[in-house]
């Protein structure tokens, strides 16, 4: 339980939220996700923007979830409260099932949701399961003491309210659909043990074995007749249950032992880089254990269908991987490292500093947007849309914008606005005679990204850069990703 929200395994009461000027309601893209599923589904772009306000402002209060349905009370600029209700569909008992067996089979989901990730693979196998799992088009039900008969600002600022909380906790969606974290996590540990479970003593030969006891010409396989018998023999040296025993996940990777022997290093060896590599292995290392205890499947980097284990980020070049291995190094790195980095990265040190920047703001994702990468048409379509869609923007906060390149646009000296790949959007920043540079991490709208930039100054975010030392963003932990 997150340390602004108290309440029992089946409500969870989280504290007042404080005001969210000049920033988006959501970060991760099933925050993203969910004021989709609202602002897709509102019949009046009205009550979006007071809704919006009104958030932003800091007029909702407690917020309480539970199973299909958030309640809290929402005050307007006079003081006058209204209870706001959102109600969602819980999903059926059947439907729980179908997710934990899904859950399971797919190595990393567990370990994803103990991190306070929802990688989208997660709810794509839920989805063919027939689960879903965030809301769609008209599945956000409001009722408001206002009296309003559709979506009011009071129910719109609750619904922006919760996309924050969404954000820092993915259980709250899965209590919203009916189950609470506790809950969720006994019904998945019990199906990982009943999987890992050795055969009983009796189960190979008494499956082959007649009425009166006597095995029958088929017999059984050899496989399950020694598979058996060793357990019988581990059960009986009292090492079985110690076998099957899931170890603790470390609460963080280990740091590798020194290198420093008091001995020169064999020719061709760098010690240094040597540690740096050994350290960043350990990182991913770990998330490939988490993979594997999430589903008491004993294959390591074996992954699933859907993709690589987590702990790993595949296709990257030569140079990609460099800018990855600085933006996401836990310590400041070693001169000789960053230089053989910097070397590996072929952008020269100006290049690189940008580089990791954008990887800490974005990963992969926000090294393109760097690069200037072409964006597809129909994203680049829907850009163009949303830079006329009224309802983005609050007041006369619009800016005069200019195109400037396939998904550039100018928004004033010195500042651009630039859409990647994914739909998100960014803002870059330069100086005269210096090269553009992201002003932050990306934002699901050009509004919200020009909110953010404008309300603080997140030039010196994300860590030191310039020595490429380790990042103090949250965005840019583990393997970043977009």
């Amino acid at each position: 339980m997150t340390h602004d929200a108290y309440g029992d395994e089946d409500e969870r009461t989280f504290v007042a939220l404080p005001p969210a000027r000049g920033r988006g309601f959501a970060g991760t893209w099933w925050g993203r996700a969910w004021v989709k599923a609202l602002e897709d589904g509102a019949l009046d772009a009205e009550q979006l923007r007071k809704g919006r306000k009104q958030a932003r402002d800091g007029a909702v209060g407690a917020v309480s979830i539970r199973p299909g349905r958030i309640t809290a009370v929402v005050r307007d600029r006079d003081g006058t409260g209204h209870r706001s209700d959102v109600l969602l569909q819980e999903l059926s008992g059947d439907a729980w099932e179908r997710f934990l067996d899904m859950a399971v089979d797919r190595a990393g989901h567990i370990a994803a949701l103990l991190d306070r990730d929802m990688p989208p693979h997660l709810v794509e196998d839920a989805a063919e399961a027939g689960v879903e799992l965030l809301p769609g088009i008209g599945d956000l039900e409001p009722e408001c003491t206002c009296d309003a008969w559709d979506l009011c600002p009071h129910t719109a600022a609750l619904c922006y309210q919760v996309a924050r909380l969404l954000d820092q906790d993915p259980f709250v969606l899965l209590l919203l659909r009916g189950r609470g974290e506790r809950r969720l996590l006994d019904a998945l540990q019990v199906r990982s043990a009943a999987r890992a479970e050795p055969p009983g003593p009796e189960s190979g030969l008494a499956a082959g074995a007649g009425a009166e006891g006597v095995v029958e010409a088929a017999g059984v396989p050899a496989v399950e007749a020694f598979a058996a018998e060793a357990a019988r023999t581990a059960a009986t040296e009292g090492i079985a249950s110690a076998l099957l025993a899931a170890p603790p996940l470390p609460e963080e990777s280990g740091r590798p032992p020194s290198l420093e022997t008091g001995t020169g290093a064999p020719e061709g060896i760098d010690p240094e880089a040597l540690e740096f590599l050994a350290a960043d292995a350990a990182v991913r290392a770990r998330r490939m254990l988490a993979e594997v205890l999430s589903t008491g499947r004993t294959e390591l980097g074996q992954g699933t269908a859907a993709g690589p284990p987590e702990g790993l980020t595949t296709g990257l070049t030569a140079g990609q991987d460099a800018v990855r291995l600085a933006a996401t190094a836990r310590d400041a790195l070693p001169p000789a490292v960053a230089d053989r980095l910097v070397e590996a990265c072929g952008r020269g040190r100006p290049g690189f500093r940008l580089a990791v920047r954008a990887w800490r703001f974005g990963g992969a994702a926000g090294l393109a947007v760097l690069d200037g990468e072409p964006v597809p048409d129909d994203v680049l379509a829907r850009a163009v849309s949303r830079l006329e869609l009224a309802a983005d923007w609050d007041g006369d906060e619009r800016p005069s914008l200019r195109a400037a390149g396939n998904g550039r646009w100018t928004a004033g000296p010195g500042t651009q606005l630039r859409v990647g790949a994914d739909g998100r959007w960014w803002v870059f920043t330069r100086t005269a005679g210096a090269a553009w540079s992201p002003a932050g991490p990306p934002a699901p709208d050009p509004a919200s990204a020009l909110a953010s930039f404008r309300a603080a100054d997140v030039q010196g975010s994300g860590g030191s850069v310039d020595g490429f030392g380790p990042e103090s963003s949250s965005a840019a932990s583990g393997d970043v990703g977009p």
